[in-house]
């Protein structure tokens, strides 16, 4: 295959953004709710906002360093300018970790969704989707753009429809704490709640991709604000159309509260919920293929590092995605998969924090870095706590 020594500037706006979103809106909005509201009740609503604040200071923090470091999204250049080498190595490490795992993850979901439609060899089918994916990135980013696009939009708007038409059925009691609320309750939510916000930083990866540089910044905070905003009218809809009781009990409570709306939503909601994870690991895969080929650019390892005529990342492509499907040939359980994510990811967000704090000194921008790094700690401190 003929070699090329760029990529191709293809992404605008939109795609960023529904890279973004595609990549952090996939498979817990359709099962943490059910978990956080077993775990403290009403009080979960509490846990998705605190964790929405914490996400979004984060993404503030990357948001404003971004801008400085365009000539790569692999995010090793922001950490080596700051921590220097030996510490830029590892945090990248665990960055491309976590995205490997991400991918696991979201294909272990997507084979407990299919599973709802009773079909077997559920561990092939989701290697097939991962295969898939990957081939239609070795094609171009011009097209994985487009998935992403459409596949972003056929989520959203049933995610946004479903909340907007249980908004009748919201009762006030619903609403009312049965239960005091526990320190350790909190905590062990907040944990929880944290993995459908990860994801958002893919937006940010794609640099040598876009159209203009400038839209990263931009792009980030579209995301947070359409991510934030679903995420709160959806659990508000959620816990006050139906209660603690059923939302609790249910494996699906999306699906739960949608049968108030339509008397058989299980199918349905399963194909959103699908889709919704087909979106996420298409742009974890683009997330992850791009860390991996900087990664290797920047300490020549060879093939690894090429481009191939398409300007995709063809080897960077099949190494990352075979080993995401070789992982669920040890583990196919969603909830292991997505804790070593989960933390692998809190780490480099940390960093980013950590970065913005050093290279902004505006107090207002400060305050921000400082409140992202310190629940960020917490978060990862409780992890191994509670």
């Amino acid at each position: 295959m003929a070699e090329t020594s760029s990529y191709r500037r293809s992404l605008g706006l939109f795609e960023l953004v529904s890279l973004g979103v595609g990549g952090t809106i996939g498979s817990g909005i359709f099962v943490v709710p059910g978990i956080a509201a077993r775990l403290t009740g009403v009080w979960s609503l509490c846990a998705w906002l605190i964790v929405a604040v914490s996400a979004s200071c984060v993404l503030y923090s990357l948001a404003s360093v971004s801008a400085r470091f365009t000539d790569s999204g692999s995010f090793y250049s922001l950490f080596e300018s700051v921590f220097g080498r030996k510490a830029a190595v590892p945090l990248i490490v665990l960055y491309l970790i976590s995205s490997i795992f991400g991918i696991s993850t979201i294909a272990a979901g997507i084979g407990q969704y299919i599973g709802y439609f009773g079909l077997a060899q559920v561990l092939v089918i989701e290697i097939g989707v991962i295969a898939g994916f990957c081939g239609i990135n070795i094609i171009g980013i011009a097209l994985a753009g487009k998935t992403e696009t459409i596949l972003t939009l056929i989520k959203i708007v049933p995610l946004v429809l479903i909340a907007l038409l249980l908004l009748p059925f919201v009762r006030p009691e619903n609403l009312v704490p049965a239960a005091p609320l526990t320190a350790a309750g909190l905590f062990a939510t907040v944990i929880i709640v944290y993995w459908p916000f990860t994801g958002f930083e893919i937006s940010a990866i794609p640099v040598e991709e876009t159209t203009d540089p400038r839209m990263i910044r931009k792009s980030l905070l579209c995301v947070m604000a359409i991510v934030v905003s679903v995420y709160l009218l959806l659990n508000i809809a959620l816990m006050g159309s139906v209660g603690v009781t059923v939302l609790a009990a249910s494996p699906a409570p999306v699906a739960s509260a949608a049968a108030l709306i339509l008397a058989d939503a299980g199918p349905v909601v399963a194909c959103i919920g699908i889709v919704a994870m087909l979106s996420a690991i298409n742009a974890y895969i683009v997330g992850t293929s791009r860390i991996l080929q900087n990664l290797s650019a920047r300490f020549g390892i060879p093939r690894l590092r090429d481009l191939g005529g398409r300007g995709t990342p063809v080897s960077a492509l099949v190494a990352g995605c075979g080993i995401a499907a070789g992982l669920l040939l040890f583990s196919n359980h969603f909830d292991q998969l997505a804790s070593i994510s989960v933390i692998t990811t809190l780490i480099p967000y940390l960093f980013f924090c950590i970065a913005s704090w050093i290279l902004i000194r505006e107090t207002r921008m400060r305050v921000v870095s400082a409140v992202g790094a310190f629940s960020t700690f917490a978060i990862l401190v409780l992890y191994f706590l509670v």
